[in-house]
């Protein structure tokens, strides 16, 4: 450095250079966080929603909002392909998103996947909501059932539309998203592709896939916090295997099959006691599927007409009509499946590849299985001590209250009589007491007679 009048050069002492140089130092770590690079450990947490929206789906994504919270993730992304669900379970989930300390992202995808019903809320209510090209969402018009799935009349039938409607176009306006067209997704069933959701400002973006929803994330502002997503580290959140098991098994299909186990097994118990594993499995079967009905709304005429099909088979096995209770309850049953939920939607549809299976075995059951099982516990004994009794045999001694004998069935057996009853006439054997038999006189007495 140069100072004076002479013009002479000094050297600034090391300890100025090294204040200098560690300044230069933070001003250019200003200018990378201002240019918005990831920092050092940034993190992308990653859920996977797939299939119908139940309570093992709302638990699932606020499990997810909190590990993703205690990461410190720039954002959790749910990967959405979904027809629908339940209304209360998609309550749940837009809570979580409302009061989720880490910005939402929810991400229909892959290709060909749909944010259908309850999937459109969810989409909507995420604080960015992306589509990836060749998806649709929309059809968000609520299912017309009530409690237990009966249907509703009109006016309960309205007050829901009007309820969903105002719901989702409450949310879509909290996240400045095109509430006219929220409602006429639930009013008259809209449904639209990604293309035509980006130009309608439904949804914030298209990505090609995830590595490109990173990129166009970073540097985005999202309630005042700016994203840093660009070469940040994916963390996946898994379902657990509960969450997998219970989101498994909401499914029609499940459901039906569940409701044979329990048929099969209480009725296999039954008509034949003893066996233990028909009623355990029967048993686990039925809490399952009482699982089930608070999941997935059943409609109870249904329930109603498969009740009857069973107690027309059983009918049918202690009074026989030459089958015509049995085609009876096939119809029945029939019928009943095809109702026990409403095919309006497709989460719910249940395919005539099950119904008609499922009735076919159902019959079969009845009446080879079950039938024969009840008419089996009707016939007259034929082993044991109780095939004894009505018999008639001669007596080999003279018989009285104090003991005598007799021979029957290749055996000696000692016989008792409240009256005497002399050698070689003929007595009925009318009860057994241990080794003895209780025995009367086969022919009245002449005094009897008098």
């Amino acid at each position: 450095m140069r100072t004076g009048c002479e013009g002479a050069w000094h050297v600034a002492p090391p300890g100025v250079l090294i204040h200098w140089l560690l300044r230069l130092l933070l001003f250019v770590l200003c200018l990378l966080a201002a240019w918005g690079g990831p920092g050092p450990g940034a993190r992308v947490c990653v859920a996977r929603l797939q299939g119908t929206i139940g309570p093992a789906s709302a638990s699932y994504l606020a499990r997810a909002i909190g590990e993703a919270a205690g990461q410190n993730a720039q954002c959790l992304i749910i990967e959405l392909d979904t027809p629908g669900g339940l209304l209360d379970s998609t309550k749940e989930i837009i809570q979580s998103f409302l009061r989720s300390p880490v910005p939402t992202v929810v991400y229909v995808a892959p290709q060909g996947a749909w944010a259908g019903s309850a999937g459109c809320f969810i989409t909507l209510a995420a604080d960015v909501a992306v589509m990836a090209p060749s998806t649709s969402i929309g059809a968000a018009h609520p299912v017309g059932l009530g409690a237990g799935g009966e249907k509703q009349d009109e006016t309960m039938k309205q007050k829901l539309e009007n309820f969903t409607s105002s719901y989702i176009e409450a949310i879509a306006a909290r996240r400045h998203r095109n509430f006219e067209w929220a409602r006429s997704s639930v009013r008259d069933s809209a449904a639209i592709t990604a293309d035509k959701a980006l130009e309608l400002n439904v949804v914030d973006l298209l990505a090609e896939d995830r590595a490109d929803l990173l990129r166009k994330l970073d540097g985005r502002e999202v309630g005042g916090r700016k994203l840093s997503t660009a070469g940040a580290t994916v963390v996946d959140l898994p379902m657990t295997s509960r969450e997998q098991a219970f989101q498994m098994i909401a499914h029609p299909q499940v459901m039906l099959i569940l409701m044979l186990v329990v048929m099969y097994g209480i009725i296999g118990e039954m008509t034949s006691p003893g066996a233990i594993l028909p009623g355990v499995a029967g048993v686990i079967a039925l809490l399952l599927l009482l699982y089930l009905a608070s999941v997935l709304p059943m409609n109870v005429t249904g329930l109603a007409l498969i009740g009857v099909a069973i107690g027309l088979f059983i009918i049918d096995a202690f009074a026989p009509t030459h089958g015509v209770l049995t085609a009876g309850g096939v119809i029945a049953f029939f019928l009943g499946t095809l109702m026990l939920f409403d095919r309006s939607e497709p989460y719910l549809r249940l395919s005539m590849l099950w119904v008609l299976p499922a009735t076919v075995v159902t019959a079969l059951f009845f009446i080879f299985v079950a039938g024969a099982g009840i008419r089996a516990q009707r016939l007259p004994n034929r082993a044991g001590a109780e095939t004894l009794l009505g018999r008639t045999v001669a007596a080999l001694e003279p018989i009285d209250a104090q003991g005598g004998r007799v021979f029957l069935e290749g055996e000696y057996w000692k016989a008792a009589s409240p009256e005497a009853i002399p050698a070689g006439e003929l007595v009925v054997v009318t009860g057994r007491e241990g080794l003895t038999l209780r025995v009367r006189r086969a022919v009245p007495s002449e005094e009897d007679r008098s």
